[in-house]
């Protein structure tokens, strides 16, 4: 099971035992049995009663008399255009996990991390306390029926003088339940799907409901009436023991409602023992798993706030509160749209970081134009509870939403201009962040001239965003792919150099190239004049990369020292792309690729050579090679025992030229993106659930379909199933496991052929196969039965090459690119050769092809 500290590592497909999560997202206390509420019950109608609350029967008179019918009209859509903004986010980061106890705390808390979480937490709490007494209020007053006469600019209750900001915190008041649905999120069957869908459906109805009865009152009332009465309906009404009824019931059951979706949110702040002792008796529950104590908090705390006396003296602190918790949670969706973090892909998409960022500007107005006294001290309330958190220290296993910030800002792609861009870049050598250049440029040497730039240097601003990077604070919620591909000769590695950009979803790209030799024996080192030319050819394709060349006597061991020293602090390469190791002819994209084939800038005076005379022509089919078969195995191995992910990439010349474009990926012909998460190797074709490695393919696929590029390709995800299983039950499980990872794929069922083994032993591990002492005759069997199911798939027939059929026609959509499940190395060196030959059989004429093998835990299920 799942949460934010235990990362999703395998999800069992095929029998009872084993990992599977529960659908209603993991690790809410009480198990599922807590969970009964649907939507219509767990959020719309919570929410419409603590939207409607008193301020429908006492306050709509209130509101169109002193405001008349326009500027009522003014002020609801106001109100409402914050609450959509609001809604939206909450929409996203409800959809973008599993949500459980503790509603907009627990968004906020899991995004900003506990110090800024635990004190706007708090706030919403007490917001919800203020509204609870509101409430509680209004039903005093209209009990009491105290009603006097007064002018238009003055509060006949209050005295207070009226305008728009004081009339405006009244209604808004009235406005300000779209969390209660959230806030039972800890008994929702299905708080993902049920909070976006039960919020929108109420904040629709209650709007139609306000701006009927704002219509209805002026066109039928005297503003008089309106002005000197709050309680008017009760003088129009046809019987008006019903008005009663229902002030009696609104605000009873908004205060409620406020009292139990305050007492939730303490029963969190309690369970996640932010505050210490203080709030230690609110986590004791009833045997049903209901906070009664933390119930009988906040029915206290909501006695003392009734000390306070009118319902309008309270309306300008409670909307502030309200405003400041709204504030949050846009500002949480902004940072996580600005973190642009692989795993932050709700499945609501209607919101943007306009949207995000409109929100929280929004609120901050409205807050400071209701009442600056409230505002500033709710924010220094804020700055206080978060100074008092960050000193007593939080949990960490919540993930800290800063450093994946601080992460985007180091990027290349924040800050390093490509291409025809000008601007300053850093380049990384194999011992550090060692100098500045103009892209393009082949001198060496820092170009930044600090008498000309009112900004401070880059690299100054580079090294801070560095040292604030802390791996320990890594959290699997953000993480994202940082690649090191290792090219030989660029001439023939262009469509792979673009394809690994892509794949990279804004984390580290390191271009890294070994040159063989010894400096014990060179005069002076060869590798420092390369950096110009691989910079140009970074800069002429057009891809956000650094440069890393090493000095070594094998590639194997140059590939060791980059995979060790590439990078720093908390920006190193987690994952080594491969080019595959084949008999097929090298080509060269420099003739072919518009971006080289162009007439380089050589002409111009200064300008760097031609890059075609700055790489050597591609290795003539039948020479000798710089890396042998053994060696290439043996990287993949050391990578692997040095817990990088590995990428083999074969035909990555054949991908199609607009997939691998900066466009939009517009195009009249339909790809697949075709996944294979199960061992294909294994005898019995999978071990019945997916592991770190297969969520890891599927992780690298759902990358590479954000890109715009491959908006249009369709993802499909194959599962093998044996002889003795039945179709069906692991096509469910793997559709729920997409469900829970919001990954849009569609999910196909293949039976797995001959050569698979029916009759192997089920507990055979991965490895097991590779290491075994099978035949070679057997294992070929099995690879080429691997090969020939996925062709069947792509619809290859049997006799197509790389990137298309043998006869070029085919109907309907062609698979762009495959994903397989790349086996564990054998752990005898004397297997390498073996173990090549099969990955060369199992990927023999499958077109673009990525082999994959995944180390590292990507998915997590909760926020």
């Amino acid at each position: 099971m799942a949460s934010e500290s235990s990362p999703l590592l395998a999800y069992r497909l095929l029998g009872e035992e084993g990992t599977a999560l529960p659908l209603n997202g993991a690790g809410a206390p009480g198990g599922a049995s807590a969970r009964k509420l649907s939507t219509f019950l767990g959020v719309v109608v919570p929410t419409v009663l603590s939207m409607f609350s008193i301020v429908v029967f006492l306050r709509i008179g209130f509101v169109v008399g002193h405001a008349g019918l326009l500027q009522a009209l003014a002020m609801l859509l106001v109100a409402y255009f914050i609450l959509a903004l609001t809604v939206l986010s909450v929409c996203a980061i409800a959809t973008n996990g599993a949500v459980q106890g503790g509603g907009a705390y627990f968004m906020i808390s899991r995004t900003l991390g506990p110090e800024v979480g635990g004190s706007i937490g708090l706030m919403f709490y007490l917001a919800n306390v203020c509204g609870c007494a509101v409430s509680l209020l209004g039903l005093v007053e209209s009990v009491l029926d105290v009603f006097g006469a007064a002018g238009y600019a003055e509060d006949y209750t209050t005295g207070a003088m009226m305008n728009f900001a004081s009339v405006f915190a009244v209604l808004f008041n009235g406005c300000t339940g779209i969390m209660a649905g959230a806030n039972m999120s800890g008994e929702l069957k299905d708080p993902s799907r049920a909070i976006p869908l039960g919020t929108i459906v109420a904040v629709a109805y209650t709007f139609f409901v306000y701006v009927l009865l704002f219509f209805l009152s002026s066109f039928t009332c005297d503003r008089t009436l309106l002005q000197e009465d709050y309680g008017f309906f009760r003088a129009i009404s046809l019987w008006p023991p019903l008005v009663l009824i229902g002030i009696y019931a609104t605000a009873l059951s908004a205060s409620m409602s406020s009292l139990i979706g305050a007492s939730r949110i303490l029963h969190a702040l309690a369970r996640d023992d932010l505050f210490g002792v203080i709030l230690a008796p609110a986590k004791v529950v009833s045997r049903g798993g209901n906070p009664w104590a933390a119930v009988l908090y906040s029915w206290g705390l909501v006695q003392l706030v009734l000390l306070a006396g009118k319902l309008n003296t309270l309306a300008a602190v409670v909307t502030v509160f309200y405003l400041v918790a709204y504030a949050a949670v846009d500002l949480s969706c902004l940072s996580l749209e600005w973190a642009s973090a692989p795993n932050f892909r709700p499945t609501f998409s209607l919101f943007s970081w306009h949207t995000c960022l409109l929100g929280v500007a929004s609120c901050l107005l409205m807050m400071f134009l209701i009442s600056p006294g409230a505002a500033g001290g709710s924010l220094l309330l804020m700055g206080l509870l978060a100074a008092l958190l960050t000193a007593r220290g939080g949990p960490s296993s919540w993930g800290y939403v800063s450093q994946a910030l601080l992460f985007h800002q180091v990027s290349p792609g924040s800050w390093r201009g490509g291409g025809e861009m000008g601007g300053d870049q850093i380049t990384p050598s194999l011992f550090g962040w060692s100098w500045c250049s103009r892209p393009g440029g082949a001198e060496q040497g820092c170009v930044f001239d600090p008498a000309t730039s009112p900004s401070p240097h880059p690299c100054t601003q580079v090294r801070k965003y560095l040292l604030r990077l802390d791996v320990r604070k890594d959290h699997v919620k953000f993480w994202r792919p940082q690649l090191l591909l290792l090219v030989g000769n660029p001439r023939g590695a262009l469509p792979l150099l673009r394809l690994a950009n892509q794949l990279k979803k804004g984390g580290l790209y390191v271009l890294g190239h070994v040159t063989l030799g010894d400096l014990d024996s060179l005069p002076s080192d060869p590798v420092q004049p390369q950096y110009g030319a691989w910079l140009s050819l970074v800069d002429r394709a057009q891809v956000k990369a650094f440069v890393d060349l090493t000095l070594s006597p094998s590639v194997r061991q140059g590939a060791q020292h980059l995979l060790r020293i590439s990078g720093l602090g908390g920006m190193k390469p987690n994952t080594l792309v491969l080019g595959f190791y084949d008999d097929a002819p090298p080509q060269d994209h420099f003739l072919t690729d518009p971006a080289f084939s162009e007439p380089a800038d050589s002409t111009r005076e200064g300008s760097s050579p031609a890059l075609s005379t700055l790489f050597p022509p591609p290795r003539a089919p039948g020479s000798p090679r710089a890396l042998s078969p053994q060696d290439y195995v043996a990287t993949v191995a050391d990578a692997l025992k040095m817990n990088k992910n590995v990428v083999l990439a074969r035909a990555s010349g054949a991908l199609p030229r607009e997939r691998l474009s900066r466009g939009s990926g517009g195009t009249s012909q339909l790809h697949h993106v075709d996944v294979w998460p199960l061992n294909l190797l294994r005898p019995r074709g999978g071990p019945g659930y997916v592991d770190v490695c297969g969520l890891f393919l599927l992780q690298m696929a759902t990358i590479l379909g954000m890109v715009p590029a491959w908006h249009s390709a369709r993802l499909r995800i194959f599962l093998c199933l044996g002889p003795r299983e039945a179709p069906g039950a692991a096509e469910g499980r793997l559709r729920a496991l997409l469900s829970q990872l919001r990954i849009r794929a569609e999910v196909q069922e293949v039976v797995w052929g001959e050569g698979a083994g029916a009759g192997e032993p089920e507990a055979e591990e991965e490895g097991d196969f590779v290491n075994s002492g099978r035949g070679d005759v057997e294992a070929e069997a099995l690879a080429r039965s691997a090969n020939a199911l996925v062709r069947a798939q792509q619809g290859r027939g049997t006799g197509g090459g790389p990137g298309g059929p043998e006869d070029g026609d085919t109907e309907g959509p062609t698979t762009a690119l495959t994903f397989l499940y790349l086996p564990r190395p054998p752990a005898d060196p004397a297997r390498y050769p073996r173990y090549l030959a099969l990955l060369e059989t199992l990927t023999r004429d499958l077109g673009p092809t990525l082999l994959v093998h995944g180390v590292t835990p990507v998915t997590c299920t909760d926020l």
